[in-house]
């Protein structure tokens, strides 16, 4: 029997999430905002301290999926090239030489760029035509990426030595940053039995290519209300400090606000997220619990919020609570 488009998504997701359960203990709201991104034509970064599973959950991710998968060790010799690809010359015969296209690590569904502020920012420019246009371009020739297309780069707030701080147009790029925290002790203990007494279980694909790109076109034809819509870029606005709609909060604390492409992913996420759960259309409450990891690398904060503790998650909390949803026209 033909299922309800949102019904469909609905049990998409959770066959992911239920594969991906086999190997990775909690994290439930990380793996669902993953699946959203995924669904939504987006990009992640993973941001927690080592021993996490990062590399382990996007790896497990791929193992669910019926997706090519590659991972890039991100390191400070690592060039563009070696991203990207490059034109090698080859012997062809008869003394003559031509240029050959070799393609880099990149032309996959799934990257994993692990470590990715360990490159300097040339190398990780090499990604932003990637991550926006869904192109690389190579000798002046573009050459499409496989679709779907999805960049899961990670990154360890603790170690700061050697590494290259992510330039904000590349930030703005992912979609959700995601910051995974230490498990509570009941799934720390599960982690412990399942890591040392027997071996992780192998995964099978439960989710086709196709299946992925229905979902993909079901979160864009997805209605959204003008309410809705309007209360996303409320909240974008809210964090801009020479906005009118801009809080007290803002006004003090922060110096650059979010921009258009904030708002854009604050309705894709919603839609995403709605259609996870089974309804057609979004609601305000679906923007809510995408807001954090939509905005929180896209504000930044002045000497102020630095001198009086606050990060940015500190501040978007506030703005939650301060902006109002409006009425319905």
């Amino acid at each position: 029997m033909t299922q309800f488009p949102s019904l469909r998504a609905k049990d998409v997701c959770g066959r992911i999430t239920a594969e991906i359960g086999k190997v990775i203990v909690g994290q439930d709201d990380i793996v669902q905002l993953l699946v959203a991104s995924l669904f939504s034509r987006g990009h992640c970064l993973l941001i927690g301290v080592p021993g996490l599973a990062k590399t382990l959950l996007v790896r497990t991710l791929s193992e669910a999926l019926h997706l090519s998968f590659k991972r890039i060790q991100f390191t400070p010799d690592l060039m563009p090239s070696d991203i990207i690809g490059s034109e090698l010359l080859k012997d062809v015969g008869g003394g003559r030489l031509e240029f050959e296209y070799q393609p880099g690590p990149i032309f996959a569904n799934l990257l994993l760029a692990d470590e990715i502020n360990r490159t300097p920012p040339k190398t990780q420019s090499a990604l932003l035509e990637a991550m926006q246009e869904h192109k690389v371009t190579v000798a002046g020739k573009s050459r499409a990426l496989p679709d779907p297309f999805l960049v899961v780069a990670t990154q360890n707030p603790i170690e700061q030595e050697g590494t290259y701080p992510l330039p904000e147009a590349q930030l703005d790029r992912f979609m959700f940053s995601l910051h995974l925290d230490y498990p509570k002790k009941a799934e720390e203990m599960e982690i412990v039995k399942r890591t040392t007494i027997q071996e992780l279980p192998a995964l099978s694909p439960c989710v086709s290519v196709d299946e992925i790109r229905e979902v993909q076109e079901l979160v864009r034809a997805a209605p959204v209300s003008d309410h809705v819509i309007e209360y996303a870029i409320n909240l974008v606005s809210a964090t801009r400090a020479k906005s009118p709609e801009a809080t007290a909060v803002a006004r003090d604390y922060i110096e650059w606000g979010a921009g258009p492409r904030a708002s854009q992913y604050l309705i894709l996420g919603a839609k995403a997220m709605a259609l996870l759960k089974g309804k057609v259309s979004p609601e305000t409450a679906d923007v809510r619990q995408v807001a954090l990891p939509v905005l929180q690398h896209r504000i930044i904060t002045n000497y102020r919020a630095t001198g009086a503790g606050k990060k940015s998650t500190d501040l978007l909390a506030e703005i939650l609570k301060s902006v109002k949803e409006p009425d319905y026209k």
